[in-house]
Parts: structure tokens; sequence; C-alpha cells
């Protein structure tokens, strides 16, 4: 059987050190910062977490830009060249096209290689829902599953990968059009808090509004309680776009509290996402209950 190299995008924001203990690698989506395109580095080679988001406070714009097709090629060739198979684990397609990109890519390779497997699977997440599902497909592999069989079950358990994020406002979505939702949910957001999720097709949708900071924080917790599955053998995730103490340790302290985790990682919300959700954004991710939840 041949080795299996796990890959997955800059939406995932699986920190450096998750990356190192689950050997899972990335290829890089684009972002245009005062009209300067980097790479949309997880480890923050370009520009600080705070440079990114005071960026945004001051109103400004960060462009993304999907995985470009060359970033690709770098990725499974190597791969191929190293006598390895290859899974590639997508941001939600409903967010952007680079599961397409990666799947003509490992096409055309596949037909110059063809003892060679490189398989391309949608996520139907974001952020660290993308990065679960990605540490799942590693851990399949460590257990010596193929890549054909990794990337059948990824798509059999995928939708059990829950999200649950609060925002400060729904302006940044709204403004990079990456949040499905009425009309009215958009109206009358004062001194609102949103609550957003992955609904089951991969769609960011806005599930409910709550007043105030506490409360939407309460309401992460909450909603991850009743969702989360087995919470004594796995490890919540919670991320962050360059929040203030207080309302962090309030988070990381209530889940400590109410969930009876193994473990709670904390890490920043990289450039991609953060650059969607804008600064503040706070957002808990589990294993848990299959989402069924359906953006009108």
């Amino acid at each position: 059987m041949r080795p299996v190299r796990i890959y997955t995008d800059s939406c995932s924001d699986l920190s450096k050190d998750l990356r190192e203990k689950y050997d899972i690698d990335y290829v890089r989506m684009k972002t245009i910062m005062n009209g300067k395109e980097t790479d949309a580095s997880l480890d923050w080679e370009y520009y600080s977490p705070k440079e990114l988001y005071d960026y945004l406070r001051r109103g400004e714009r960060v462009l993304t830009a999907q995985v470009p097709q060359a970033e690709f090629e770098r990725a499974f060739n190597e791969s191929v060249e190293q006598g390895c198979d290859a899974i590639y684990i997508s941001c939600s397609d409903k967010q952007t096209a680079s599961v397409h990109t990666g799947e003509m890519v490992a096409k055309t390779i596949m037909e110059k290689h063809p003892e060679a497997k490189i398989l391309c699977v949608d996520s139907y997440a974001a952020c660290m829902a993308e990065g679960l599902v990605a540490i799942k497909a590693a851990e399949l592999r460590d257990k010596g599953l193929d890549a054909q069989a990794i990337a059948d079950e990824i798509v059999r358990i995928r939708k059990q990968s829950n999200e649950f994020c609060t925002v400060h406002s729904l302006e940044y979505f709204k403004r990079a059009g990456r949040v499905k939702s009425s009309a009215a949910f958009f109206g009358n957001l004062l001194g609102v808090k949103p609550i957003v999720i992955a609904d089951k097709n991969g769609y960011q949708t806005p599930l409910k509004k709550v007043k105030g900071r506490q409360t939407s924080i309460n309401e992460l917790v909450s909603l991850t309680k009743q969702a989360i599955v087995d919470p004594e053998n796995q490890t919540v995730y919670i991320v962050h776009a360059d929040c203030n103490e207080p309302d962090l340790n309030m988070l990381i302290e209530t889940v400590r509290r109410e969930i009876p985790c193994k473990d709670i990682h904390v890490s920043d919300m990289g450039p991609i996402i953060g650059g969607t959700t804008g600064p503040d954004s706070l957002a808990i991710f589990c294993w848990g209950k299959e989402v069924t939840f359906e953006a009108e």
C-alpha cells in the first residue's frame, strides 16, 4: 500500500503545532492587503494577527483568492515524486472553488502517473471545522487505511464536524458575500451578536441573534454542549480573531465549566477566515451530532 499525504488549505486554520502533531501539510490561498499580494500563511509570515485585524478595524478590506493551480501542482507532484498518494481536505465549495481546481490538477497528474491516487474531498466546512476533518483523515492514515478508504470515511462523517461562531457584526460576511441569509436577518442588528454556523450543505449561515457579548459566549457553549458527542474523549477547539483577553478567557472558562472535554486547544483565526468574519470573532469546534440545519 502506498503512503498517504494529507493536505488541507489556508481556510482550515490549523496552527503549526497541530500540523506537526498530525503530519498535515497545506496549500496556500492568497490575501491582498494595502495592494500587496501574499500567501495566506497560517504561520503569520507576512503580518501578525494584530496587524491584520487592526487593518480591518480601520474599515479596510482584505481581499482573498482561492488556491492557485500552481500551488496544487507543487503539492501533488511532490507527493507523486515521493511515491505517495494524496488527499486534499478542502474548505466548503460554497465558500471557495479551490476543491474544483484541486480536482482538475489531480486528474491531470494521475493521467501521467496512473499508479498514483490523488483525492480531493470537500469538508463542507471552514476554519477549524475543516481542520477537524483534516485531523480525522490523518488519524485514519495513521491507523493504516489507504487513500480511498480514508476519503470514503471522511465523506461519511464530515457533517459531524460542528462549528459555532459569534461575530460583532455580519458586515464583514456581507462584504465578502460569504454568508447565506435572508434580508430580514440583516435588519435591526444594532447591539445584536449573531451566531453563525456551517449548515448541512456547507453554507456559512446565521443561526440566531442574541443580545450582548456575554450572552453570545454563553450561547456558543450551550450550542456546543447540545451538539458534542463523547466529550470526555475529544478536544474542543477555540479559535479567535484577535479577541480581547477577558472575552477569550470567559469563553475558555465557560467551556471548562460546562463541557467535560478531554482538552481545550486555543489558536488564532487565520487571514482567510478572519478576513471574512472580522475582528473579535470567537468560535468553538467539536465532533458531534450530524448537522441537519439548512439555510433558507
